[in-house]
């Protein structure tokens, strides 16, 4: 009975620890420098684990049921596909060159990745791990985007200064927006009615309404002791509560917060050095930031909009998501 007891009790335990680990919400951040990704886990805000991948992992995003984490492995030209439950590569799709930044349609099949090297979008149907459609954009393409409603997806092209409109049910460009210089990210509103999109050089944010393709407001940065030419944007985050737009300033070490109703500049949050890429929590509680050259993640809580935490990961994280 005693041996029983007991091994009831170990299994007991083992369930227990299992179910803790499959709801645990975690972090993924991609290391630029190290060809790992690190997990975190959001309730202890420590590194957990450390996963080895393709050379220079940049763009991470999540397939829509969370079961897949696609990571661009830009110095392999391949995008990876991670089973999240087994944390195992499963897959290599055939992403073209130098992959750094893709979206995925809301069909969860369509992967657009824009192919720095090459002036292309390439698209990827997940299922079949076929390349459907390469389209010429700009030259150094590098933001991607695809619009909730699946009609659109964008890319951002870097040297030519455009952002490209993709027609997804054609898979052809249908039109170009002269946008400020070395434009880098792009990030629908969660209503598909107006796309941000961040000009790293320019220093600005520009704000286009989707149904006519025309900008709407051009956002600028301003940060006491900070030099201008370090004020470089980055990565986008919009609430889904269509309160707040977030964005990385790179080498200015801040995270501006904008009232994403009125466009007003809200405050300048200190994080880490060369603020990268941004990801909420599930609950969107909580704004992860990465952080390349300090080589740490800043965790903003959105409440109160202070940085509550730091958390030390691997050299050069780029890109975050987190799984619930």
């Amino acid at each position: 009975m005693r041996r029983t007891l007991l091994c009831r009790s170990l299994l007991t335990g083992a369930l227990l620890l299992a179910a803790g680990h499959a709801g645990a919400t975690t972090a993924w951040v991609s290391n630029e420098k190290d060809n790992s990704l690190s997990l975190i886990d959001l309730q202890t805000l420590q590194v957990t684990d450390t996963l080895a991948v393709g050379q220079r992992p940049r763009g991470l995003l999540l397939s829509h049921d969370n079961k897949l984490l696609y990571i661009c492995a830009s110095d392999s030209d391949r995008v990876q596909v991670m089973d999240v439950a087994t944390r195992k590569i499963i897959k290599e799709l055939p992403s073209g060159k130098d992959p750094e930044q893709f979206a995925l349609h809301p069909n969860n099949r369509w992967l657009y990745v824009s192919n720095e090297d090459d002036a292309l979008v390439t698209v990827i149907d997940t299922e079949t791990s076929k390349v459907l459609s390469q389209i010429s954009v700009g030259v150094e393409p590098e933001g991607m985007a695809v619009s909730p409603d699946g009609k659109w997806a964008v890319n951002t092209s870097e040297t030519t200064n455009m952002l490209h409109w993709i027609d997804t049910a054609t898979q052809t460009l249908a039109d170009s927006t002269l946008v400020d210089q070395r434009p880098r990210f792009v990030e629908f509103t969660p209503d598909g009615s107006r796309l941000w999109a961040s000009a790293e050089i320019g220093g600005t944010v520009t704000i286009l309404d989707v149904a006519s393709r025309q900008v709407l407001k051009t956002l600028t940065f301003q940060i006491k002791g900070v030099h201008p030419d370090k004020v470089q944007p980055v990565g986008i985050k919009l609430s889904a509560d269509g309160k707040y737009g977030f964005v990385a300033l790179g080498p200015a070490n801040h995270v501006a917060v904008i009232d994403a109703k009125t466009f007003e500049i809200l405050d300048y949050l200190l994080v880490g050095r060369r603020v990268w890429q941004m990801a909420f929590t599930p609950d969107q509680k909580q704004l992860l930031a990465t952080n390349g050259v300090s080589g740490d993640v800043s965790v903003i809580d959105i409440d109160s909009l202070k940085v509550v935490k730091s958390v030390k990961v691997g050299r050069y994280p780029w890109g975050v998501v987190v799984t619930p």
